[in-house]
């Protein structure tokens, strides 16, 4: 084989070895927020509650405040809602316990949107487990719509042998909504006064 022959054949190899480089790159970067997310619903990681299987079997004797935060992205993609949560609740380690936050449409068109969440301190997460949540699905509101938005959570009563958590006694679950990311930018809301 002549050397301009071998030269060519290395860089199609070559070429060819970056294009799957390249191709490999791309379908990490898709893959690695659902990923990401999972790993952080799994461990903890980050704040994000744990998802509980089942409730425990028995409560413990701690107690330990929990404080609701409610917020929605502005910017551009603005949602044009109101979201609050409840008033600071006490619960006993195990203890299922039902909240409800409340989201109002205050735009003049119909708008879809998505919470993020996570939970401070950071150390509680794989602590704080959700058994129902509204973030897992998308909700639309109508203009002038008011919805109630439950989670039903528990702090595992393990919280109480683990020293690391001894100065815990408040944890506070922080919900962020966005708008959908495949609403039409034509369905966006523009909050009425």
């Amino acid at each position: 084989m002549s050397e301009p022959a071998r030269q060519n054949r290395s860089n199609r190899r070559t070429g060819f070895a970056l294009a799957g480089i390249a191709v490999a790159m791309v379908g990490a970067a898709y893959a690695a927020v659902p990923l990401y997310k999972l790993f952080c619903q799994v461990t903890g990681f980050g704040g994000t509650p744990m998802l509980a299987e089942q409730l425990p079997s028995h409560t413990g004797n701690r107690i330990i405040t929990v404080r609701f935060d409610a917020n929605v992205m502005g910017g551009p993609n603005a949602l044009g809602w109101r979201f609050s949560g409840p008033a600071p609740v006490k619960v006993r380690t195990g203890e299922d316990t039902l909240i409800f936050y409340t989201a109002a449409n205050a735009g003049k068109a119909a708008t879809t949107g998505t919470a993020s969440y996570n939970v401070t301190p950071e150390k509680a997460a794989p602590y704080f487990q959700k058994v129902a949540c509204f973030c897992f699905s998308e909700q639309t509101l109508a203009p002038g719509e008011k919805l109630d938005l439950p989670v039903s959570f528990f702090v595992d009563p393990s919280i109480e042998k683990d020293p690391h958590m001894s100065d815990v006694t408040t944890i506070t679950l922080s919900y962020s909504f966005f708008r959908a990311a495949d609403q039409p930018k034509t369905a966006q809301a523009t909050p009425t006064n």
